[in-house]
């Protein structure tokens, strides 16, 4: 029998000036880049506490602290990967990642197929299995405001 599990992510950062704008793995061109202790890559952090989430192995954080130097500045790629090596360390699989980038700007539609394609190699899966969309709240809250980014992560497993 298959066990499968699903977990969600969310995960927010401000902008942030003298930063560079990293998503889903990709360096997006832009004036600002997001606050953060690792590269700030807010879609990767929304995927890696679904995966945690879905196994119960609690969140990013606890894993990759922002208290601990190692982490400064990494790639969070880095840090997808080592929660694919954990799960897959008890013995579960990435099924799917389906995510959603909350943007006002910069306009990401051009890139989300360039982060699909990092996110997929990390985890050991097919693009297939990865779904990244980006969207606006119409100007509204602080994402409309331009104030920073948030990403909302959904992705399954089984054993």
């Amino acid at each position: 029998m298959n066990d499968f599990r699903c977990g969600i992510g969310i995960d927010a950062h401000a902008f942030a000036e003298d930063r560079r704008l990293v998503l889903g793995g990709v360096e997006i061109a832009s004036p600002q880049g997001l606050a953060g202790h690792s590269d700030a890559d807010v879609l990767i952090h929304a995927i890696v506490d679904a995966l945690l989430g879905a196994v119960a192995m609690g969140d990013i954080g606890r894993h990759f602290p922002d208290s601990d130097a190692k982490y400064k500045d990494i790639s969070s790629l880095v840090l997808l990967g080592e929660t694919r090596n954990m799960l897959a360390a008890d013995r579960w699989s990435v099924s799917n990642v389906d995510a959603t980038i909350v943007a006002q700007r910069p306009r990401l539609v051009e890139h989300t197929a360039a982060m699909r394609k990092r996110i997929a190699e990390t985890l050991g899966v097919e693009i297939t299995r990865v779904s990244v969309k980006a969207t606006t709240t119409e100007k509204l809250g602080f994402t409309g405001r331009e104030e920073g980014i948030v990403a909302v992560a959904v992705a399954t497993v089984c054993k």
